[in-house]
């Protein structure tokens, strides 16, 4: 589902190298003033974060939640590390822990971007739409919040699970307008427009997708699609002939391959 890529999750934590120790026991821990312990704790989680992050991408999950779950003890408030976790526990499908975690990390970071648009991703996922349209618009509120075209096609995504198409399409052309760029709310757009009857509006946001260079199998197969609808085969052919060449084996070109090939 496209849903599952669109929503992508800002979690790009660089891996922290080892922590370095003191040799000397006897002043280790003496004398050193509150917040120097303070700001220790929360280095310690943010390292801690950053290893469970590490060993999640690379699919060990056991280690990933025992770091992740040490960050938790190091600084119970490290926003980051509740969204590390959450993400962990949605992919091994304990979606309540999950849901505890996203919803912790917006507590500790009411007003900021990323924490909302996570919590409205993972809230959609689980069905739970008209709430997770409050986290996508906290999400755009915030002004220093870099990517408010993703929480914006994230939303548009949402709202066409509940068949609020003009929703959609709204959402989607705010996100365009914010980022020209951004190529799932072009590709989103596009796939509305053609599936409510308006191929030839479709048209323009597919080809401004694949302008951008990043073709994909369902672009094409909805390129193909467009064109075949508005009466032109020779713009359906080069869709299609795109679509042989570069993603052979995806389920679109072998469901074209079938439809040509019966006679």
């Amino acid at each position: 589902m496209r849903f599952e890529r669109a929503l992508i999750l800002a979690l790009l934590l660089p891996l922290a190298g080892c922590i370095t120790t003191h040799s000397d026991s006897n002043s280790l821990g003496k004398n050193i003033p509150q917040s120097s312990k303070a700001q220790q704790a929360i280095d310690a989680a943010r390292v801690h974060t950053e290893l469970g992050q590490h060993y999640m991408d690379n699919g060990d999950m056991q280690t990933a939640l025992v770091k992740l779950n040490a960050a938790l003890k190091f600084d119970p408030n490290y926003a980051p590390a509740h969204t590390v976790i959450a993400v962990l526990y949605q992919k091994i499908n304990n979606l309540p822990e999950a849901e505890v975690h996203y919803r912790k990390a917006v507590e500790l970071e009411p007003t900021k971007g990323d924490p909302n648009n996570n919590l409205g991703v993972f809230l959609c996922h689980t069905g739970k739409v008209a709430e997770a349209d409050q986290y996508f618009r906290k999400a755009v509120a915030d002004p220093f919040y870099q990517t408010p075209d993703v929480a914006l096609t994230n939303e548009g995504v949402c709202q066409l699970q509940v068949n609020d198409v003009a929703g959609g399409e709204a959402s989607f052309r705010d996100a365009i307008a914010r980022n020209p760029q951004n190529g799932e709310a072009l590709f989103q757009l596009a796939n509305t427009l053609y599936v409510h009857n308006d191929a030839f509006r479709a048209r323009a946001f597919i080809q401004r997708f694949d302008a951008l260079g990043k073709p994909t199998a369902a672009s094409l197969k909805l390129g193909y699609d467009i064109e075949s609808h508005l009466g032109n085969p020779d713009g359906a052919q080069a869709y299609n002939k795109r679509l042989q060449s570069q993603f052979p084996d995806s389920e679109q070109a072998r469901a074209l391959n079938s439809s040509t090939a019966s006679p």
